[in-house]
């Protein structure tokens, strides 16, 4: 009887694998059978003039992300594309829209067959920007480090996986379900202040030496450290919890699920992120 019921369960997976190889792509096919076929590359380059203020969104991309900021106006979009095949390659698309008022860049996944949703392999993207200083940034579900230059704008991140570099940034600043230690600077702290939640990773805040803020860390599985002269740390009674003064103390800064560090440092005209 077991040889019975071995032998029905062979011949009915036959049967799936014969129906699933029907409906596969003559294209899906090819790349698993030429794996190890040279990259296939593609290159995007863009211009747009973007007017102060302006929003840009960066969501969906799979690599690296590189913004350098400057006076102009110009801002330029360089992307490199890289994956094993065209068939991969052709399996997500960027997408761009640009107003004067807002630049959005978002990485989109295309219906595929059986064989490319659950065993094709996905383009990478690297991405280098070259922005105006007066921005706000938004990115979300980026799976690469992101890199940022000065910014005269907010920022707000969601969904990172790798480390975060802000060299300046003034305004709102949040930080959401982050896999990476985060540098950011903060030239001036905005009224609605610093939201830091779900970060598995070391935060090091850099503040200029007139900052006064109020600091609140709850569920920690870490400590927070100052090298500022004028800051007073607590550790509450509950596991996890600090709290700290900094200067006369106002502006919020709210952390919470953070798994490491959070370390407030100064600011100086001389500070860079590498140091």
């Amino acid at each position: 009887m077991k040889r019975i019921i071995i032998l029905v369960l062979l011949v009915a997976l036959a049967g799936i694998a014969g129906i699933i190889a029907r409906s596969a792509s003559k294209g899906e096919l090819r790349e698993f059978a030429s794996h190890n076929a040279a990259d296939v590359k593609e290159n995007i380059h863009q211009s747009y003039q973007l007017s102060p203020g302006a929003v840009v969104e960066l969501m969906g991309l799979n690599g690296s992300v590189t913004i350098e900021t400057s006076n102009s106006a110009n801002a330029e979009v360089q992307i490199e594309r890289l994956a094993s095949s065209q068939e991969s390659l052709d399996r997500r698309r960027i997408n761009i829209e640009a107003t004067a008022s807002s630049l959005r860049i978002k990485g989109e996944k295309r219906s595929t067959g059986f064989f490319s949703r659950f065993f094709g392999s996905e383009a990478s993207e690297r991405v280098t920007l070259k922005l105006p200083r007066q921005i706000s940034l938004f990115a979300k579900g980026i799976n690469g480090t992101v890199s940022v230059g000065d910014l005269e704008g907010s920022v707000e991140m969601a969904g990172i996986n790798g480390r975060i570099e802000v060299s300046r940034a003034t305004g709102t600043a949040s930080f959401k379900g982050i896999n990476g230690n985060i540098v950011i600077a903060l030239a001036r702290l905005d009224q609605q202040g610093v939201s830091l939640s779900g970060i598995n990773g070391n935060i090091d805040l850099r503040l200029p030496a007139d900052a006064n803020a109020d600091l609140e860390a709850h569920g920690m599985n870490g400590r927070v450290v100052s090298d500022l002269p004028n800051v007073t740390i607590d550790k509450t009674s509950k596991h996890g919890n600090y709290t700290a003064r900094i200067g006369n103390g106002g502006t919020a800064i709210d952390a919470k699920g953070i798994n490491g560090n959070i370390r407030l440092s100064g600011l100086t005209e001389s500070s860079s992120i590498g140091n």
